[in-house]
């Protein structure tokens, strides 16, 4: 029987229904106030797909920040043992995943089969994440969709003086009134993003091995970019990083499909 994953997000809820190895469906919503709400509506899209109810599902894996919020899960796992799963079935080479998301980064190591052996989170300071860019496009005035595109036709980035990023924001302003080039200041801000965020690999990981990437800001090609210049590698990129955490609870509850009949 099929089996299902969800991660309810801060920024967005995804889904995945697989059978067997193979995924069959996925759905990725906008997280709305109500989680538990948002986690039935981002499943329930997902098995409408394959006319599917969740009665049919064989098991169910709740993760993510709202992941007690979903009473249909039958089991419920942190977020950075589900990446860590759903990196190595994209690719079981890899090693250290960056899972770069709206509210928080997360850095972690994994072994040959997507097991967890260290990590290292940024949970208190938005400049390593997705909520940080969205500050910035309101203060460049440029769509946020629209950042990284931006960012690539700089050839200097601007070098941000502080780490902070309520002076980031007062900084960037004030280039703005200055006259720096828009581009150079958008590519300044990634650079300034990518290097907090493997300044916290430093600290509780190591970066070894094949790197895949992960989360929302992974769709932004100046973020990719600026971190396999700052790595010098060239990164793996899923064909969709956001469900990389949902795909990770979809396999775990196939395993526990297994072991429950």
């Amino acid at each position: 029987m099929p089996f299902a994953g969800v991660d309810t997000g801060s920024s967005t809820a995804k889904a995945v229904v697989m059978d067997d190895n193979r995924i069959l469906s996925q759905n990725i919503i906008k997280t709305r106030a109500d989680s538990a709400k948002t986690a039935r509506a981002v499943i329930e899209g997902a098995l409408d797909s394959v006319g599917m109810a969740l009665e049919d599902m064989d098991y169910i894996v709740a993760t993510g920040y709202g992941r007690v919020l979903a009473p249909f899960a039958n089991e419920v796992i942190s977020e950075i043992t589900c990446h860590a799963r759903g990196a190595n079935w994209y690719f079981p080479s890899v090693r250290t995943i960056f899972d770069m998301g709206g509210e928080d980064s997360k850095v972690i190591n994994c072994d040959g089969r997507g097991r967890v052996t260290r990590f290292a989170m940024n949970d208190k300071c938005a400049g390593g994440t997705g909520r940080f860019l969205e500050l910035m496009a309101d203060i460049l005035e440029i769509p946020l969709e629209e950042l990284g595109k931006v960012s690539l036709e700089s050839d200097k980035p601007w070098v941000f003086c502080n780490q902070c990023v309520v002076y980031e924001k007062l900084e960037a302003l004030s280039l703005l009134k200055r006259g720096i080039p828009k581009a150079d200041i958008v590519a300044g801000i990634h650079q300034a993003l990518v290097i907090r965020v493997i300044e916290l690999a430093h600290r509780g990981t190591v970066i070894e091995g094949d790197v895949a990437l992960a989360g929302g800001l992974t769709r932004n090609p100046g973020i990719v970019a600026r971190i396999n210049k700052e790595l010098a590698l060239e990164s793996l990129l899923p064909s969709e990083p956001l469900i990389v955490g949902a795909l990770g609870a979809a396999l775990i509850a196939g395993e526990r499909a297994k072991t429950h009949n």
